[in-house]
C-alpha cells in the first residue's frame, strides 16, 4: 500500500468514528459511560477481537 492508500484508510476511520459523537452526542456520551462499568478482562477480549477481525479482513482483501 502507497502513503496515499494509508492515508485514505485514516481518513476514512475518522469519518467513521466521527459521526457516533457529531450526529448523537447524548446518545454517544451515554455509551461512553456503559463502557466505563465493563471490566478490564471484557474489554480486552473485545478489542482482540475487533483486531483480529480487521487484520482478517485485510487479509483477505489485499
Amino acid at each position: 500500500m502507497t502513503f496515499a492508500q494509508w492515508m485514505l484508510v485514516l481518513a476514512i476511520v475518522l469519518v467513521i468514528e466521527g459521526v457516533g459523537p457529531f450526529l448523537f452526542p447524548n446518545r454517544w456520551r451515554n455509551y461512553i459511560q456503559e463502557l466505563t462499568a465493563i471490566e478490564n478482562n471484557a474489554l480486552q477480549r473485545i478489542g482482540g477481537a475487533l483486531v483480529t477481525a480487521g487484520i482478517v479482513l485485510l487479509i483477505i482483501f489485499s
